[in-house]
């Protein structure tokens, strides 16, 4: 098969195509013909050598899959050959031909394109772990969103408003990605740039919020923990600020504060498939009838990968970049009944 492998740590000019043998499946697991890929934020930092895959993982790029089952392992019973599907994967991604457990797997919501399809595993994933999850989001409380126009940002806008009609205020750091984050569902939009904490504060009458998603760390730490009301959670999903912060550990303790985070790529197949089963039971209803849906910047033939990475080191994107490695396929809709010889 093809696949698109890091040559060596760098800028998009490392990535290159290769030949390399097809993966099988072996017990738990599925291999999927990948339609279409997502191109997500680990696999710059992969890329750039600041995330290596856990062990076990493939090395290729690739977190998030749409396709056909192509063949399933002998402990397999949720999936068949055939099966339309998408996945969050362990690695890999980038390729004709990609190996997933099968409790990661999740039927392409109706009506959906393939490529569409891929732009949901990762994000809706990470929004859940961290959101809902992690971060205890409750009925009516406050979410904070620090990059509300990132993937997980939008994803996480979504999944507040509709299944815990939460307020949330979404920083971004123009007036156009304001804008979209007041139309995917957020009730404030302000200025990272700015004094986005004076602003959280006006909004909010004082009182903060109940929960932040954060991806910044560093000096943003101190600043999130002083909004938090009392038993607030405060959740990362990455360090791009700083790896490290001082924090006032009293103001923790008496405000009964949760500092945590998470990444989903090392966790068992069994954690990752009761998100996926979740995602299927109370998400995929409302994207199938349109009221939650995944916003995608732009389409790539995987042979354009380097400019694919190359527009998410510019920061321009909003919403998804997808990868099309079958041209046509990729921006189909699945017929469910479809077999993978067929295509």
């Amino acid at each position: 098969m093809r696949a698109i492998e890091i040559e060596r740590p760098g800028g998009p000019e490392v990535l290159r195509m290769i030949e390399m043998p097809r993966p099988q499946a072996k017990g738990g697991g599925v291999v999927i013909r990948v339609l279409a890929a997502a191109v997500n934020r680990p696999d710059i930092q992969q890329r750039r050598g600041l995330y290596p895959p856990p062990p076990g993982a493939s090395p290729l790029p690739g977190l998030d899959v749409a396709g056909v089952v192509e063949e399933v392992g002998p402990e397999v019973s949720n999936v068949k050959v055939g099966d339309c599907v998408c996945a969050l994967v362990n690695g890999g991604g980038y390729a004709e031909f990609c190996s997933v457990p099968a409790l990661q797997c999740m039927p392409i919501p109706r009506g959906l394109t393939f490529a569409e399809a891929a732009s949901l595993p990762e994000v809706f994933f990470t929004a859940w772990n961290n959101v809902f999850w992690l971060g205890r989001l409750a009925h009516g409380e406050t979410l904070l969103i620090q990059g509300g126009t990132s993937g997980v940002g939008l994803a996480a806008i979504q999944i507040a408003r509709e299944l815990r009609d939460a307020t949330v205020i979404a920083t971004a750091g123009t007036a156009q990605k304001r804008q979209v984050c007041l139309e995917t569902g957020a009730h404030y939009a302000t200025d990272y740039r700015g004094d986005w904490e004076s602003e959280v504060r006006r909004v909010t009458g004082g009182e903060g919020v109940d929960v932040v998603l954060d991806a910044q760390a560093g000096d943003y730490t101190q600043k999130q923990l002083d909004l938090l009301k009392p038993d607030g959670r405060l959740v990362f999903i990455a360090s791009h600020l700083g790896e490290t912060a001082e924090v006032n550990i009293r103001a923790v303790v008496r405000r009964r504060l949760t500092l945590t985070g998470s990444t989903l790529r090392p966790r068992p197949a069994s954690y990752k498939g009761a998100i996926a089963s979740e995602l299927v039971q109370y998400v995929w209803p409302l994207i199938e009838k349109g009221r939650i849906v995944s916003k995608i910047h732009a389409l790539f033939p995987w042979e354009q990968v380097r400019e694919a990475h190359d527009l998410l080191d510019r920061n321009e994107q909003i919403g998804k970049v997808v990868l099309l490695v079958d041209l046509q396929q990729a921006q189909s809709v699945p017929d469910r009944l479809m077999r993978s010889e067929s295509i």
